[in-house]
């Protein structure tokens, strides 16, 4: 009980954000997130440590997500709501100056394609690598690198 427990306190944040991610609703996230663990406790021996189990109890969360899409016939997309983190700042001038340039980024951020946007929010407010990238978007390593590197061109030729 005690390491469902840690397991739960450790990584509810990450699984939360990435579900806000997606569904850009608090309440739904919340929902969701517990939804997430409670699948995770009850299919744990299914779980063979091939990644890394943020990587794992994300999957789950997709793969949730995409259930309630499909049953409530919503449309899956991702927006500009997402959180980047940006390390902390020390003045109120140097907030406001990350805030102004997050804020850009995630406008640049718009224009690009769905799944491009996706593999994006992970690699920056997700901190995953492209390995873990691929195994939740169900594609292999090298697409989350090259997604991402076309990403990156896309953004500096929008100005």
């Amino acid at each position: 009980m005690q390491d469902i427990e840690k397991l739960y306190e450790e990584y509810f944040e990450t699984v939360n954000k990435y579900l806000f991610c997606l569904t850009h609703n608090n309440d739904i996230s919340e929902e969701l997130t517990q939804e997430t663990f409670y699948r995770a406790v009850r299919k744990i021996d299914k779980y063979k440590g091939e990644c890394k189990i943020s990587v794992w109890l994300c999957q789950i969360a997709k793969n949730l997500w995409y259930d309630e899409c499909r049953k409530n016939k919503r449309t899956i997309n991702t927006r500009e709501d997402c959180l980047i983190d940006i390390q902390e700042t020390n003045t109120l001038e140097e907030e406001v100056i990350a805030n102004d340039e997050k804020m850009l980024l995630y406008k640049k951020m718009q224009l690009l394609d769905d799944k491009t946007r996706e593999v994006m929010y992970l690699r920056l407010s997700g901190e995953l690598s492209f390995k873990e990238i691929g195994i939740i978007l169900n594609k292999t390593e090298n697409w989350a690198r090259v997604t991402f590197y076309r990403g990156k061109n896309q953004l500096k030729e929008v100005d």
